[in-house]
């Protein structure tokens, strides 16, 4: 067990916790202290069990605060159900994994395309560049004669 000090409103209390939960135990007191400080800033010192359980209170509120939001969903509607929630992220998921698949198809397509066109390209030019050789020759061919 380890004997840790934290504050809480501007007290300090010695606390036990098991080994390895002194961080979890300073957050917890972090969030209390908050409400405490915000307890003895709006009305002055006050019994310290008095302020500890005003600060529980308080933050007990948020968390069922909380736990409404989670219920109501961010919308500020009627109930989600989670489970319905994942099934239609994992549709929408699938849906556009399938899209995806749909636009890789589309694109590997028109690479072959691209190719297609690049190898028809380098045979007209090799074909130009043969019938200039051909022009010129002919051309060599009129200037003796002539």
């Amino acid at each position: 067990m380890a004997d840790i000090t934290i504050a809480i409103g501007g007290r300090e209390f010695e606390v036990a916790c098991k080994d390895g939960e002194e961080h979890f135990l300073h957050s917890a007191a972090a969030m209390l202290d908050v409400e405490a400080s915000a307890l003895n800033d709006a009305l002055g010192r006050m019994p310290e069990t008095r302020m500890l359980l005003m600060a529980g209170l308080m933050l007990a509120d948020k968390t069922a605060s909380l736990e409404d939001q989670l219920k109501v969903g961010t919308g500020g509607g009627p109930s989600v159900d989670v489970s319905k929630r994942i099934i239609d992220l994992e549709r929408q998921i699938e849906d556009v994994q399938a899209e995806l698949a749909v636009a890789r198809g589309k694109l590997n397509d028109s690479q072959v395309a691209f190719a297609e066109v690049s190898k028809s390209r380098e045979d007209a030019v090799e074909a130009m560049l043969v019938m200039v050789d051909q022009v010129e020759d002919v051309a060599k061919k009129l200037e003796k004669t002539v």
